[in-house]
C-alpha cells in the first residue's frame, strides 16, 4: 500500500511541481489549497505525512499544525513545515508546534524527497 501525502498550499506552481515529483515517486497525493481544507480533509483521511506551508488561508500552518498534534489518534502522522518563513524563531515556533522537519523555501527538491523518505521509514 501506497503511503500518502498531504500537500498544504496555497501556491498553484509549488503544488504542481510538488505533486508531479511525489507521484514519481510512489506516493499517493491529496491537495489542500487552504488550512482549513487541509483540515477536513486529515480528519475524513489522515494522511502519513501533510507538506504545510505556513502561511495559508482561512487557517495558518502552525494553527494546522497545533490542532493535528492535539490529537493523540495523530501522533504519527508526520509534519514538514515547507515554507519561506525562515527566521529562526519562526523555525523554533513550528518545531515547537510539532513539525517533524521545517525546510524553507526555495528548497532543493531531491533533499525535500529525502526528507520525506526518511519520515515515512520511521513511521
Amino acid at each position: 500500500m501506497s503511503r500518502t501525502v498531504l500537500i498544504a498550499d496555497d501556491e498553484p506552481n509549488i503544488v504542481i511541481s510538488l505533486e508531479f515529483l511525489l507521484q514519481q515517486e510512489g506516493y499517493r497525493v491529496e491537495v489542500a489549497h487552504d488550512g482549513q481544507e487541509a483540515w477536513d480533509a486529515i480528519q475524513r483521511q489522515p494522511p502519513d505525512l501533510v507538506l504545510l506551508d505556513v502561511m495559508l488561508p482561512r487557517l495558518s500552518g502552525f494553527d494546522l499544525c497545533q490542532k493535528i498534534r492535539e490529537n493523540p489518534a495523530w501522533q504519527r502522522l508526520r509534519i514538514v513545515m515547507l515554507t519561506a518563513k525562515g527566521r529562526e524563531v519562526e523555525i523554533s515556533k513550528g518545531l515547537a508546534l510539532g513539525a517533524d522537519a521545517y525546510i524553507t523555501k526555495p528548497f532543493a527538491t531531491q533533499a525535500l524527497l529525502a526528507q520525506v523518505r526518511a519520515l515515512l521509514e520511521e513511521g
